[in-house]
């Protein structure tokens, strides 16, 4: 019961499903009690239970998903998912899973809310039961233990067999989802989802859901690269003739065209950005000027200063956003949760940490500095002028403000972070 760096079926090739369901109550119903448990959970099962018990959440209280979307906002939200233009694909490539009558296709949003949903009335008439229906939040937070939430916590693929849910009302199914990631931003977007009654359990489900949503983030590439062609065919002309430095970038801030400005993939647009003169953290003061899909960015001579302040809002679980304001404006920006729990450590170490140092505080093993070193470098990219390094540290003309929750048992509760844990434990 070991945990792999792929994804990995919660049901080996040949073994038994009863006799495995056997165990897995076994080392549920100990674990939930207490007791001497016949075998260690896998870790992705195991670290999600925890995560679920430090929440507070009755693993006994039979959980129905409450609906969070309404029925006439559904269609807005599918629109504004990111996943719309991908849900063909999605559903082309597990008809055969769903298409016997024992499975329900689902496609949830970032926050775990079913978007769409898809199966035979028998099936579908099983998963009302469950409150399994579109607009439901399928969150770890609301249902417990389950291959949506747990796939958009973890940020992999995973199977999710009989009593490895939390709630045991869940123990009679099993599911497989895979999270499906923005090629543009790298924040997880959604999920897709094949659920069943338990006895359907099959090895090779895993990995075809898996194959299924990186095949979305593959379309999900391809329109965003045709879309940066168009752009640049328009844009192109313009700057040349600009002779001043000028950017063309799309409305997340990829670059399809530059003049006299040092090339660069992607540039951190400011908030609520708009025609009008902004402050940007790698160009300093741009005046904005709309673009058929985009905008004409372009570097001024004026200077109003760098950030001066910086609020870190951990007080939301699995939202942590960052505020930057300066005499220029205010821009924010949503972090990963590996560098969510970044910016919590160095802003509770503001004489700063080195990557050993840092490495122990995310890891519990300093001999993974390198693994340190590439997440501040993408960090940095997002935050430049305002991370420094040797050590890694905010700069010192920062006015760094840290939001945490009430509930202190609520900090990053998704974090395994030996630095975060120990905050949270001195409640």
């Amino acid at each position: 019961m070991t945990q792999s760096t792929g994804p990995e079926p919660a049901l080996a090739a040949g073994e038994d499903p009863r006799r495995y369901a056997q165990i897995l109550t076994a080392v549920y119903d100990a674990t939930m009690t207490g007791g001497k448990s016949p075998a260690r959970p896998r870790d992705v099962i195991g670290d999600s239970w925890r995560r679920l018990q430090t929440l507070g959440i009755d693993p006994e209280k039979a959980s129905i998903a409450a609906p969070q979307i309404d029925v006439s906002d559904l269609e807005l939200s599918r629109r504004e998912s990111g996943l719309f233009d991908v849900l063909d694909d999605l559903a082309r490539g597990l008809e055969s899973v769903v298409q016997d009558g024992d499975n329900i296709l689902v496609v949830a949003d970032r926050h775990g809310r079913v978007l769409w949903r898809s199966g035979s009335t028998s099936v579908l008439d099983r998963a009302d039961g469950l409150g399994f229906v579109e607009g439901a939040s399928w969150a770890e937070d609301s249902v417990g233990t389950n291959a949506i939430g747990t796939a958009l916590v973890s940020r992999r693929a995973v199977q999710i067999f009989s009593a490895e849910h939390y709630v045991r009302s869940h123990h009679p199914w099993t599911c497989a989802g895979a999270p499906i990631k923005d090629p543009r931003t790298g924040h997880v977007i959604g999920a897709v989802d094949v659920s069943g009654p338990a006895n359907t359990v099959h090895p090779t489900t895993l990995a075809l859901v898996d194959a299924i949503a990186r095949l979305a983030e593959s379309q999900l590439r391809e329109h965003h690269r045709q879309n940066l062609d168009r752009l640049r065919s328009v844009a192109a002309p313009m700057l040349a003739r600009l002779h001043s430095p000028a950017l063309a970038v799309d409305s997340n801030g990829w670059v399809a065209a530059v003049e006299s400005v040092a090339l660069r993939n992607r540039i951190l647009l400011p908030d609520g950005v708009g025609a009008g003169r902004f402050w940007m953290p790698q160009l300093g003061v741009c005046d904005f000027e709309p673009l058929p899909g985009g905008w004409l960015v372009r570097p001024t001579a004026e200077d109003t200063g760098d950030a001066t302040a910086v609020s870190i809002d951990l007080r939301h679980p699995g939202q942590t956003r960052v505020r930057i304001r300066s005499d220029a404006g205010e821009w924010t920006h949503e972090p990963t949760p590996r560098h969510a729990e970044i910016l919590y450590l160095l802003a509770t170490a503001r004489d700063g940490r080195t990557a050993s140092q840092m490495a122990a505080d995310l890891f519990g093993d300093d001999g993974r500095a390198i693994t340190v070193r590439a997440e501040m470098s993408r960090l940095r990219k997002h935050l430049s002028g305002i991370l420094v390094t040797q050590p890694y540290r905010f700069d010192e003309s920062a006015a760094v403000e840290l939001l945490l929750p009430d509930d202190m048992s609520r900090l990053l509760p998704h974090s395994t972070a030996p630095g975060v844990r120990a905050r949270r434990d001195m409640r």
